[in-house]
Order: structure tokens, then C-alpha cells, then sequence
């Protein structure tokens, strides 16, 4: 099992629409695959139309075993998976602090659960905490959307800094860049400008689209009913490209 983070130190970069977007394009390629939503917001959680357990929370989630196993739900689309989050995600950096060797509980617990899918992607909050490095630690590759502006480029240089100090490997970063307008000529500058001097860019942009935006409204992945869009092709496209890897 590959397993995949959507990750950003910031909110509102597109993270959690590529995270269910991608995940929708491995199932649909013929790969089992699930998404685990650890975001408290639940967003990948609302797009599928699914609602966690009642009793189902963080200090459960930790415990893994038949916790994970009986709140995976599934989805309406073939070999798609979802494990949802709620709003109790919340304390999840406060039922870690309480373990030993916190930082890779989460890959202990994904490591019950590989024989049954051939990709996990997880939809992570926004920030660094514990359970931002528990997500460093179990991730294959770590996917870090970046609008082209200045802030979103400084949260990812933030985060570069942050795998030095830690001496952890940050050659499993890759960035793309996403909600690009091209009719702004700072994105176009900044993607000019930063695109290629970074390692790992991923050549595929995402488009800042109002197909993506109605997500919200479908509640299903772009594909599922803009099936021809440039926004859709985006998404099939950085797959292509992540799957490569």
C-alpha cells in the first residue's frame, strides 16, 4: 500500500478537493483505494455523503484494530473507501501527546490495513503538530498544494525548514500548484519563479474552476458530473503524474 498525504501548513489551498479528487482517480484507474480524512472540518467526510460513528473519535482512532476496521465506510463509487472524521478530531494531538514514540502511531496503525489497499490518501488539517508528523512519518509521498501567491510559497519554504530541522526526508515532498488563474499576472510570475527552482514540482496545475467550487453542492467528486472539464482533466492528469512517481 502506497499511502498519499494531501498536506499544507495552510487552509483553503485546495487541499481536501484533491485529496477526494485524486483518491476518485485511483479507484477509477482499478486501484483499491482509501481516503482517510483526519481534518476535524470533515470536508471529505460531507463531499461523500458519509457521517462517522456517534462513538467513533480520536482516542478510538488511536487504538486502531477493529476501530478502523468497522468505521471504514464505504463510498458509492467502486473500490473507493472512506474513513470519515468528525468534529472530536479536534483533540486528536491531545490522545497522541499521551503516547510513547507519538510521532509514528499513525503509521503503526495504516500498517494493519495495507494488505487490503493498493493506495491511501489522507486529507490532513492544516498546521504543524503531533499529528502533522505522525503523517510525515507514515507517508510515502506528501502532496503540497500551493496557490501561487506569496503567503502559500512561504508556508511551503516553512515547511522545507521544518523537515531540516528534523532531519527527516524531504524528498518526499512534491508541490503542485492549484486554484492557479492565469489571468492574474502574479500567479503566472510566481509560478515562473518558483516552479522551477524547487525540486519535486509536479508539472500538473489545478485551476481555480467554479466546477470545484460546486463540489459543496454535488457532493461528489469533479468527474462524477463535470466529466469533460479542464478541471477534471487537471485532476486525472496530476494522478497520471503522481502515479508515475
Amino acid at each position: 500500500m502506497k499511502t498519499i498525504a494531501i498536506y499544507s501548513i495552510k487552509g483553503g489551498v485546495g487541499k481536501t478537493a484533491a485529496a477526494v479528487n485524486l483518491a476518485y482517480c485511483a479507484a477509477k484507474s482499478g486501484n483499491f483505494t482509501l481516503i482517510c480524512d483526519l481534518d476535524p472540518q470533515a470536508a471529505s467526510t460531507f463531499y461523500f455523503r458519509i457521517k462517522a460513528s456517534k462513538n467513533f473519535n480520536a482516542g478510538k482512532f488511536i487504538k486502531g484494530g477493529k476501530n478502523i476496521d468497522k468505521n471504514i465506510k464505504g463510498t458509492d463509487f467502486l473500490n473507493l473507501d472512506l474513513l470519515p472524521s468528525k468534529l472530536s478530531y479536534r483533540n486528536f494531538d491531545l490522545a497522541l501527546d499521551a503516547l510513547k514514540n507519538s510521532t509514528k502511531k499513525l503509521k503503526a496503525i495504516f500498517k494493519e490495513i495495507e494488505d487490503d489497499y493498493d493506495y491511501l490518501f489522507l486529507d490532513c488539517p492544516p498546521g504543524i503538530s503531533l499529528i502533522s508528523e505522525n503523517v510525515f512519518n507514515a507517508s510515502d509521498i506528501i502532496l503540497v498544494p500551493l496557490i501561487p501567491t506569496t503567503l502559500s510559497v512561504r508556508t511551503y519554504i516553512k515547511l522545507l525548514k521544518f523537515f531540516k530541522k528534523k532531519k527527516m526526508n524531504n524528498s518526499k515532498i512534491y508541490p503542485f500548484f492549484s486554484m492557479v488563474e492565469k489571468r492574474k499576472s502574479l500567479h503566472i510570475d510566481t509560478i515562473n519563479r518558483i516552479g522551477k527552482k524547487k525540486n519535486n514540482f509536479l508539472t500538473t496545475q489545478i485551476p481555480y474552476r467554479s466546477d470545484i467550487e460546486k463540489m459543496g453542492i454535488e457532493k461528489r467528486p469533479v468527474p462524477e458530473y463535470a466529466e469533460n472539464s479542464p478541471a477534471s482533466e487537471s485532476y486525472f492528469s496530476l494522478w497520471e503524474e503522481i502515479n508515475s512517481l
